[in-house]
């Protein structure tokens, strides 16, 4: 963990907020290369009526936009709770090099708590992955949104 690991999942984070503003699972992503950051989103499934408006996912199709290529090789998503099975799939499909996580998400977790996806030998791609980076913030605002809710 680095000092621009911090930095950039404070941005991460910043995300989160927003959706939980909105009334959104407060997950937050930054997808990063070179110190610049390529894309930034937050959950959006209930805004979208779509399943898969995962903040992962929607930074990656955003970065993949802006870098004008599907590889995201080199470049480190940023994001606030464990990806989930279907994010993880999109991490290797991406090719992102590392993953920078907040706290662990033992229901759904698709990187260390239930699957190890990313650990995956068999697959084509490997991510290097750094878990707890300010997971306490994270957690934190994840569990004030599901206090709030009940």
């Amino acid at each position: 963990m680095t000092e621009e690991d911090i930095e950039f999942m404070r941005l991460a984070l910043d995300e989160a907020g927003l959706a939980f503003q909105k009334g959104e699972v407060p997950v937050g992503a930054v997808v990063v290369k070179d110190g610049a950051v390529l894309s930034k989103a937050h959950n959006l499934r209930e805004t979208t009526k779509d399943p898969s408006a995962h903040a992962e996912i929607l930074a990656l199709r955003s970065a993949t936009e802006v870098s004008d290529s599907w590889r995201l090789s080199g470049a480190t998503l940023y994001v606030t709770k464990e990806p989930c099975i279907m994010c993880a799939g999109g991490i290797i499909n991406t090719r992102i090099s590392r993953l920078v996580y907040g706290c662990k998400d033992t229901k759904a977790g698709g990187v260390d708590s239930l699957y190890q996806v990313l650990a995956d030998k068999r697959l084509n791609h490997q991510v290097e992955v750094i878990s707890g980076v300010l997971e306490g913030e994270c957690a934190a605002l994840l569990q004030r949104f599901f206090r709030e809710r009940r």
